[in-house]
């Protein structure tokens, strides 16, 4: 059984899916861009502070699932430079202070949604 998960504390769909969807003991997160939640506008501020949005972005669907940051055993990162890989993946690595840090791939792409410079998505087991 599927169960969409929706939540106000992460900036809303902005196209026909879902913040995030729960299929048995995994929780599939669509990738977050730096939108506030509560303008939808993204944030300013350099490559760093952009990813500590995203990730409290993703923070806050995982914490819809019943999840945390601990729970996540995947994750995709997109870049628009791949210049900014060393600053994204600082911020990015302060999240995942466990013993098991999760799989991850990181890809450069050409465009980002509304221009963003940096997208993030996670799988989660619970």
């Amino acid at each position: 059984m599927l169960e969409k998960i929706l939540t106000a504390d992460a900036p809303a769909p902005i196209g026909p899916y879902n913040q995030a969807v729960r299929a048995g003991d995994f929780v599939f997160c669509s990738g977050q861009i730096p939108l506030d939640p509560v303008t939808g506008e993204l944030v300013p501020g350099d490559i760093g502070a952009q990813t500590h949005r995203v990730m409290r972005n993703v923070g806050a669907v995982l914490a819809a699932a019943s999840a945390t940051f601990a729970n996540v055993v995947k994750t995709t990162i997109f870049l628009i430079d791949m210049g900014d890989f060393a600053a994204v993946n600082a911020a990015y690595g302060s999240y995942f202070e466990h013993d098991i840090a999760p799989a991850r791939s990181t890809v450069a792409v050409a465009a980002l949604p509304k221009g963003a410079r940096v997208e993030i998505e996670v799988v989660a087991h619970l």
